[in-house]
């Protein structure tokens, strides 16, 4: 199988996966301040199991939100399919890749891959700087995998207008 692409801002792709975008503001959504306090030691909007289920459904990844330094979440559950334009999916490398603006980290099942020294895997890695993480090394086949993207407008010391990702899309590989 050649490399496959489900882009997850097509309506249709997302059927395929029973999956919607969930948006909300802030670094900790629904605290105060965004959650945004000295010496923070975790965000749990991270975490698989995280109820999102209050957040706004959203359609568009692309659409600006929030301004000035912010923080927001965008989080999609997907379901693995059994094929993909009629081949089968089990055993197949899954990655999922995105670019956020300006900043992001993506966190797989709870996890981020914090790979020292490598630019482009899930913590921040550069100012609109594509991205690309290991979403399951062996696809199988109904399992739910939650991805959670923290988004940071910048630069820090002056931000210009909003977050939004500028796309976001599983590589079949």
């Amino acid at each position: 199988m050649s490399q496959q692409i489900i882009d997850l801002e097509s309506a249709e792709h997302r059927e395929l996966l029973n999956a919607e975008w969930r948006y909300a503001d802030g670094l900790v959504p629904g605290e105060p301040n965004g959650g945004l306090v000295n010496e923070l030691a975790a965000t749990p909007a991270r975490l698989a199991d995280y109820d999102d289920s209050n957040w706004d459904v959203i359609d568009d990844i692309q659409l600006g939100r929030s301004t000035g330094f912010c923080f927001g979440w965008y989080r999609i559950t997907v379901t693995l399919p059994e094929t993909i334009d009629g081949e089968g999916l089990a055993g197949k490398s899954v990655f999922l890749e995105t670019c956020v603006d300006d900043y992001g980290e993506l966190w797989i099942d709870s996890e981020c891959d914090m790979a020292f020294g490598e630019t482009g895997r899930g913590c921040v890695s550069g100012f609109n700087y594509p991205q690309r993480v290991c979403l399951a090394e062996q696809a199988e086949p109904g399992r739910e995998h939650v991805i959670a993207v923290l988004a940071v407008n910048g630069p820090f010391g002056r931000p210009g207008g909003g977050i939004f990702l500028r796309y976001a899309r599983l590589s079949v590989e």
